[in-house]
């Protein structure tokens, strides 16, 4: 229950600081800056997902992580850490051609670490284990 409440409030200190951002910032408002805080808000709703999950599993007695949801934890993110090595060469690869600060790289980087996640996830979740 503790990692639950955990989630709860890492999910709740992003949304704050993400909303701390946008109003103390100004925006332009152009396509990249929409499409960090879109990235940003559904990293945020998965979080509160995987909250609510969890905590619906403790409220009805049943552990909170079974084997089979481990299995798709484990294959997604070795899944995702595979993907993530080639985002960060294409990353270095694009860095010279492209006039983009170092810290926005870096930040590109890791919310698109944290999208493949997202999306081994599902596919592992919805596809199912292979040879497993």
């Amino acid at each position: 229950m503790k990692k639950t409440i955990v989630i709860f409030v890492v999910a709740g200190l992003v949304l704050v600081s993400f909303t701390l951002w946008i109003l103390n910032t100004w925006m332009s408002w152009n396509i990249r800056e929409i499409l960090m805080i879109v990235v940003g808000l559904v990293m945020i709703g998965f979080a509160v997902y995987a909250g609510f999950r969890r905590a619906k599993s403790a409220a009805r007695k049943e552990p909170v992580e079974d084997e089979l949801s481990k299995m798709i934890i484990t294959r997604a993110t070795s899944l995702s850490y595979y993907i993530s090595i080639y985002l960060w060469l294409f990353i270095m690869y694009i860095s010279d051609r492209v006039k983009m600060e170092t810290h926005t790289l870096i930040g590109t980087g890791i919310l698109g670490m944290a999208l493949i996640f997202l999306f081994s996830w599902l596919g592992v979740k919805l596809f199912g284990l292979k040879n497993e």
